[in-house]
């Protein structure tokens, strides 16, 4: 049986639930999939999957410094088997931002890595005022409102198209099998 592993770097918890639901999607087409997060991954987890991705949340405009550390660290065991990578920030609640070619975040981010993903993917994030601290709820709220996104702090918007999140894992579960037929038996 094929074996996928999704790790995840997450700020507030919404790539965690993004992760959960891919979870869903691909066990129920076969492939056995583990979640965790990127700071426990090891190189033994790396040679134990058929398939990889990696789902990071963006804050202020960047991925947190472990994803691009994870990445250097595994670049040839993550170019090994099939891979994905996919970002969870708000801009991508924008038509045109909301897909990997397009997306300045995302953008910006392949720019600074080696490593060239097979499979890319945005997803549009959440906003959740009541649950941030002081600092974060007065910046978010100015980024909202230089760009028109919702700025009453009492709100929680959730922006991400699940049946989004559905397809990738469709895709994922196909990957993952694949791979794991691509394998020679054991002698």
């Amino acid at each position: 049986m094929s074996q996928l592993l999704i790790l995840y770097s997450t700020t507030d918890g919404h790539t965690v639930r993004i992760c959960e639901r891919l979870r869903t999607v691909v066990e129920a087409l076969g492939p056995r999939v583990t979640v965790k997060p990127l700071a426990q991954g090891t190189a033994e987890d790396l040679a134990r999957c058929d398939a990889v991705v990696i789902g990071a949340s963006i804050r202020y405009g960047k991925h947190k410094p472990e994803v691009g550390e994870f990445i250097a660290r595994h670049q040839a065991a993550l170019e090994a088997r099939p891979n994905a990578l996919f970002s969870v920030n708000v801009v991508a609640r924008k038509p045109g931002k909301d897909v990997p070619e397009a997306n300045p975040y995302l953008l910006k981010f392949l720019r600074r890595i080696a490593w060239k993903p097979q499979r890319l993917a945005v997803f549009a994030g959440k906003i959740d005022y009541p649950r941030y601290g002081a600092l974060d709820r007065t910046m978010i709220r100015f980024i909202m409102w230089m760009t028109k996104g919702p700025t009453d702090p009492t709100s929680v918007v959730e922006f991400t198209d699940w049946s989004r999140v559905e397809a990738l894992g469709a895709q994922l579960a196909t990957m993952a099998g694949a791979a794991a037929r691509s394998v020679p038996p054991a002698a």
